[in-house]
């Protein structure tokens, strides 16, 4: 494949693919599955994903925003796409014309969102977002016996002119956290399951009710509910370390680079900027082209390592914008040109994203997520290169 190999990310599909079907295997028969593709597929190529989802069966994407949801429309994905957050009420047009359905984050969101679609002429496909513990968007319900005028405000907004409100979902601000966060769960299901009941007592119910993300998947079954919104688990990493009932995942995203430069330092050499590290005696150190512009943040270097030739490399000094160096002096024959693995998965020997986001006190999540634009996606199938994703040569 036609790619500069300086620093690439290798995306495995067929890891990607075990997963889905590791999550589809958890699933009712009927429970629909929303593959949430935002932040370009956490950091693994949207474009690409979504083919793959769909030729796997998924029934819906989730994206961030309106420009993650056209990128996947021009790509030509068919099934449908919901924006989990905010778009301009003045969208509207552009939200029916591309068939995406948009979440009602708010009361005065749904009037003007109504009102563009209507001034438009237009029907929008929503999804009724109601806020059970998140506190983050959506019509505030957190406790029943006093959120009565909120129930209010959500039936006023389903019989809005220009919205078709098909769905209605919240989302677990604890599921993640195993047994500390099941009482926190339940009570957030048990207000979303309540104002459900509440709103179709009114006449008004939804063909599609979700609230599951990838910890309640594996926690929570009884919480299917009609649709399901898998996200960090599609690539291969836990939600967080507490999750109770996780089952095994294959981590796609591999970050590689390749050694540009070998040399000898004496003893007494100090290294990268604010010369942080003083070598003890006479080092090989080699000079790798990744650094924090491309996703590697200065913090990772810290306790860090690289794997080369099948062994684990130490970074030395702080990390640059574009390089960084790692100790080699114990390990014989590198040279320039040599691949040094960044990231990957455990069993191979490299550390892990989940392993760095422990040492730096962050998620997985941040890692993959923050891989840069000018860092090329590989595609991977049966450890063959069937496709390249450069953001810089599109």
């Amino acid at each position: 494949m036609d790619y500069l190999k300086r620093t690439w990310a290798e995306i495995d599909l067929g890891a990607i693919e075990s997963n889905y079907r590791a999550i589809r295997a958890l699933l009712k028969p009927k429970t629909k599955v929303c593959c949430v593709v935002k932040a370009d597929a956490y950091g693994h190529g949207a474009e690409m994903l979504a083919k793959v989802y769909e030729s796997l069966g998924a029934d819906w994407f989730a994206v961030s925003n309106l420009e993650e949801a056209l990128q996947l429309r021009r790509a030509g994905a068919e099934k449908p796409i919901l924006i989990l957050g905010y778009t301009p009420p003045r969208c509207a047009g552009l939200l029916a014309e591309n068939n995406v359905a948009q979440a009602v984050v708010g009361p005065e969101f749904a009037a003007e969102l109504s009102r563009e679609a209507t001034d438009a002429g237009v029907t929008v496909r929503a999804h009724l977002q109601i806020d059970t513990g998140m506190s983050r968007v959506g019509f505030f319900y957190q406790s029943p016996e006093r959120d009565t005028a909120s129930l209010d405000a959500m039936e006023r907004a389903c019989r809005l002119p220009g919205l078709k409100m098909e769905g209605a979902f919240t989302h677990f601000a604890s599921a993640d956290e195993g047994n500390g966060g099941c009482s926190y769960t339940k009570r957030q299901f048990a207000c979303f399951t309540g104002a459900l009941r509440e709103l179709e007592q009114r006449g008004i119910s939804f063909q599609i009710r979700h609230c599951a993300n990838s910890a309640a998947i594996f926690d929570y079954p009884e919480m299917q509910l009609d649709m399901v919104r898998p996200g960090v688990i599609l690539y291969g990493l836990m939600p967080s370390p507490d999750v109770r009932h996780p089952v095994p995942l294959k981590p796609a995203m591999t970050l590689q680079s390749m050694v540009a430069l070998v040399k000898g330092i004496p003893a007494g050499t100090c290294v990268s900027y604010g010369r942080r590290f003083t070598a003890s005696q006479p080092a090989a150190i080699a000079t790798v082209p990744v650094g924090y512009a491309d996703g590697y943040l200065r913090s990772f270097g810290d306790g860090g390592f690289l794997v080369v030739h099948g062994r684990r490399a130490k970074v030395i000094g702080r990390v640059c914008m574009d390089q960084l160096m790692i100790d080699v002096t114990d390990i014989p024959g590198v040279k320039a040109g040599d691949k040094a693995t960044v990231f990957g998965r455990a069993e191979d020997g490299a550390a892990t994203a989940d392993e760095i986001a422990a040492r730096v006190g962050t998620i997985g999540y941040e890692i993959i997520c923050g891989i840069a634009t000018r860092v090329p996606r590989v595609f991977l199938r049966g450890g063959k290169e069937i496709g390249v994703l450069d953001y810089l040569q599109k």
